[in-house]
C-alpha cells in the first residue's frame, strides 16, 4: 500500500517553548524561508522519516546525526519554497479534480473506498489527511508541469543523435545462419564406437567438400530429427547463441565455406556458414517515442533542480541552527 501513500506533511507553526531558570522563551524555530517558518519539531519529523527510508531500502550507508539534520532541513526548505510558488501563482485543484486523482488511486490499486480508508488507517492516516495531502501533491504536480515540464523541448536533432549512439552502434553483431549435420556419440561410449563415428562423418565432411549438395547430406547423415525436413538449418543466431566449440569455427568462416570435424560433448559437427549480416536496429520511428520519453525525464530533472536552486537565490533564507 505504501506505494501510493504520502508522506506527512506538517505545515502549522509549531513551537516548543521552554523556561528555565533565569533563561529567556525559546522559540523552537529552525529556519525562515521568506515570510513563513521551519521549526526544529518539523525538522526533526523530517530528519525521523528520512532515517526510516533509509533503513526500509536496506541500504548499508550510515548517516550521523549532523548530516541527517541538515539533509532534513533543505529538504523543508526546498519544500516550503514550493508551496510559496504555488501561493504566488494561485495555483488550485477542483473538487472534481482531487476527486478523479482518488479514484484513479482505488483503480490503480484495486481498492474500495472502504479497503482504502482501512489502509490510510494503518498508516495513522485520516482520508481528510489524506485527501489534503494529495492535493497538495497535485498542485506541486501543476506547479512542475507549469514552471518546468512546460519548457522543456526536445528536438527532432537530438532524438537522431541518441538513436544513433544508442540504437544503432550497440545493435551492429553479427547474425549467424547455417547448415549442420551432427554425429551422435554417447557419453560413455567405448573408443571403437567413438572411432566408427568419427571414421562415418570423415566420409560424408568429404563428400561435402567435393561439392555435395549439403542439405541432402544433412537429411541423409544427420542424427538430428530436424534436419530431415530443413536439411540441418539453423539460425538466424547471434555470438553467444551457440555452443563455444561451434561459434569459434563460425567466427572464421567465410561464407559458403564448410568446417573440418567440430568435436562437442554431443558427437561430431559438420557446418556450412550460408549468410553472414549484421543486426538491423530498430527503424527511427518504431523508437522515436521512447526515445522523446527518455530525454524529456532527464531534461525534466535537470531543469527541476535548476529552477530549485533559482528559487534558493532569489529568497530570503535564514538558518536559525
Amino acid at each position: 500500500m505504501n506505494k501510493f501513500l504520502l508522506n506527512i506533511l506538517f505545515f502549522a507553526i509549531f513551537l516548543s517553548p521552554f523556561t528555565a531558570k533565569g533563561s529567556e522563551l525559546i522559540s523552537g524555530i529552525a529556519a525562515t524561508v521568506n515570510d513563513d517558518v521551519i521549526t526544529t519539531f518539523e525538522v526533526q519529523k523530517e530528519a525521523d522519516q528520512m532515517l526510516q527510508e533509509v533503513q526500509k531500502s536496506g541500504s548499508p550507508e550510515t548517516l550521523d546525526k549532523a548530516t541527517i539534520h541538515k539533509q532534513a532541513l533543505d529538504r523543508l526548505i526546498d519544500k516550503k519554497l514550493i508551496e510559496q510558488k504555488v501561493k504566488e501563482l494561485d495555483i488550485k485543484i477542483s473538487e472534481e479534480e482531487l476527486r478523479q486523482s482518488i479514484e484513479d488511486v482505488k483503480k490503480q490499486n484495486n481498492l474500495t473506498q472502504e479497503a482504502l480508508i482501512a489502509a490510510l488507517a494503518g498508516q495513522g492516516l485520516s482520508f481528510d489527511q489524506y485527501k489534503a495531502q494529495l492535493r497538495e501533491q497535485l498542485e506541486r504536480l501543476r506547479l512542475m508541469s507549469q514552471e518546468v515540464r512546460s519548457k522543456i523541448q526536445v528536438s527532432e536533432r537530438e532524438m537522431r543523435e541518441y538513436y544513433e549512439t544508442n540504437y544503432v552502434r550497440p545493435g551492429e553483431e553479427d547474425i549467424f545462419r547455417a547448415r549442420h549435420i551432427l554425429f551422435k556419440v554417447g557419453k560413455n561410449a567405448p573408443e571403437d564406437e567413438v572411432a566408427k563415428v568419427e571414421s562415418t562423418a570423415t566420409q560424408v565432411l568429404q563428400e561435402a567438400k567435393n561439392g555435395k549438395d549439403f542439405a541432402e547430406l544433412a537429411k541423409k547423415y544427420s542424427d538430428d530429427p530436424s534436419a530431415k525436413n530443413d536439411g540441418g538449418e539453423i539460425g538466424p543466431f547471434k555470438k553467444g547463441d551457440m555452443i563455444p566449440e561451434i561459434e569459434t569455427v563460425l567466427n572464421v568462416l567465410k561464407v559458403g565455406e564448410i568446417s573440418g570435424l567440430i568435436k562437442t560433448p554431443a558427437g561430431f559437427h559438420i557446418i556450412k556458414l550460408e549468410e553472414r549480416s549484421k543486426e538491423k536496429p530498430k527503424p527511427f520511428e518504431e523508437v522515436k517515442a521512447e526515445i522523446e520519453d527518455t530525454l524529456y525525464k532527464k531534461k525534466s530533472e535537470e531543469r527541476f533542480n535548476q529552477w530549485v536552486n533559482d528559487l534558493h537565490k532569489d529568497a530570503s533564507i535564514e538558518i536559525k541552527t
